[in-house]
């Protein structure tokens, strides 16, 4: 019998790998924690996708549907593996729900957490209701609710989206670029001047990496077509004067003191690694990268490899990445998965 591929987690990268795998004629059981698929883009409520500009529920939703019909997958959701144990053709797991799968590999899928702005508290957030992060807003668009202040349900006639919150800090120990930060956040701020065309959007930014082909789309349509500003500065603290947030900090370009006004801040918050990654190591038994994340074997020499052979990693598991490149390791992940799989069956026949 065909020895299926243990694919845990059910964010982009774990439903790319399992529809590769189905695609092939190969058995995947995948495990979920919570209680549906999707990962971030669907359980965090995300609104328009960078590139692609397709709404989450619909793409990220259509992958979630056709995994789910897909005869040759098997889905457990709301469960954990608890033991772990085998080699390359013949690991075992057990779940938390206290039943065993029989795989022949493993991908690691097990995506990323959105950093928590409570630890960046000179920022105002979690002091003044109108500080809100970019997943909120990414919410209150998908909704189709509309932007609105949290505090009282007013349009806001001023934004401001700090970036790198929780990415590039060496004060708070995230010394890493999340990558897709900077690029959200133009999108996120076109999307509010599009919804609210009397609303005046800053983005403040120590640098802009709005990388590979992002930069006209994002970047420079953001600027000429819907007038967002862009501030290059370095952010003091966000406090309020009983009717409005402001925002301190300094000018980096002309060096000097500014201060503005705003109806609502939005923390542009970055890529932590996922929480569970120090008991995912532990019962994997994969090495972690220092800063958290998984580590990956060396490109050159194993696709999609962790420490552990036959145990792939895929997607924002193994550091900040985009949707799409979530996808595509997902694919590759599913080949090496694969390469494994097959020998398996091969042999036992």
């Amino acid at each position: 019998m065909t020895k299926p591929v243990l694919i845990v987690g059910g964010g982009p990268a774990g439903l790319s790998a399992a529809q590769a795998l189905a695609a092939a004629g190969q058995k995947v059981e995948i495990v979920e924690k919570e209680d549906q698929l999707g990962g971030a883009p669907i359980l965090s409520g995300y609104a328009k996708l960078v590139p692609s500009g397709e709404w989450a529920k619909d793409a990220i939703g259509g992958m979630v549907s056709r995994v789910e019909g897909e005869k040759l997958v098997t889905v457990h959701k709301g469960v954990t593996v608890k033991k772990f144990s085998g080699e390359p053709g013949a690991f075992a797991a057990e779940l938390s729900d206290g039943k065993k799968i029989d795989a022949a590999a493993t991908i690691l899928a097990t995506g990323f957490t959105h950093f928590d702005s409570i630890n960046k508290p000179e920022w105002g957030f979690g002091t003044y209701p109108d500080v809100v992060t970019t997943t909120q807003v990414e919410q209150m668009l998908s909704s189709g609710a509309g932007v609105k202040c949290p505090s009282d349900g007013r349009e806001p006639e001023r934004v401001a989206i700090l970036l790198c919150v929780g990415s590039r800090d060496r004060q708070i120990g995230r010394t890493w670029c999340s990558k897709i930060c900077c690029t959200v956040s133009a999108n996120i701020a076109m999307e509010i001047r599009e919804s609210l065309p009397n609303c005046n959007v800053y983005i403040y930014y120590m640098d802009i990496r709005t990388f590979g082909l992002y930069e006209d789309n994002y970047y420079w349509d953001s600027q000429e077509k819907f007038k967002v500003k862009y501030i290059k500065a370095r952010i003091a603290e966000v406090t309020s004067d009983g009717k409005r947030l402001i925002v301190k900090g300094e000018d980096t370009l002309v060096k000097r003191p500014i201060t503005i006004p705003f109806d609502m801040v939005v923390h542009a918050v970055g890529m932590d690694p996922n929480v569970d990654n120090m008991t995912l190591s532990a019962i994997f038994d994969v090495k972690l990268h220092h800063h958290g994340y998984i580590d990956k074997a060396s490109t050159y020499a194993s696709m999609s490899g962790t420490s552990r052979p036959g145990v792939f990693v895929a997607g924002a598991a193994t550091g900040p990445e985009t949707i799409d490149d979530s996808i595509a390791q997902g694919q590759a992940a599913a080949m090496a998965a694969l390469a494994v799989a097959r020998p398996a069956l091969e042999a036992a026949e």
